[in-house]
């Protein structure tokens, strides 16, 4: 338990032991949109695919359709993910796709989780 103690208040005083860079100033200033996990696994599902359907999202994040629906509409209202809508033949397809800003975003939130980390070790 005293462990625990220790690694939160290193963990607290993050900001301290981390230069001030705009992006790793402490926990409490990491993207609250991209930590969620859902929404963190979907940036980074596009980050690493040029496009996913929807279906495709929801089976490698194994997750609902409301679930799903709900995340990437917040992404999508923030800018950080396109969404085009067509027909492949009669049946639907929704497709997204990582925006600039959401790219820019998700490279700012690792850099940051990467010196939380970094100060996490000292």
């Amino acid at each position: 338990m005293a462990a625990k103690g220790v690694a939160l208040k290193k963990l607290a005083r993050a900001s301290e032991l981390v230069p001030p860079a705009p992006a790793a100033r402490s926990v409490t200033d990491l993207d609250r949109l991209i930590h969620e996990r859902m929404r963190l696994g979907i940036v980074s599902a596009l980050a690493a695919n040029s496009s996913l359907t929807f279906n495709d999202l929801k089976k490698l994040l194994r997750t609902t359709d409301g679930n799903l629906s709900v995340h990437a509409r917040k992404l999508e209202e923030a800018g950080y993910v396109a969404c085009s809508k067509s027909f492949e033949g009669r049946m639907p397809k929704t497709e997204y796709a990582l925006t600039e800003t959401g790219r820019k975003a998700l490279e700012k939130y690792l850099d940051h989780m990467e010196a939380l980390i970094q100060a996490m070790k000292r």
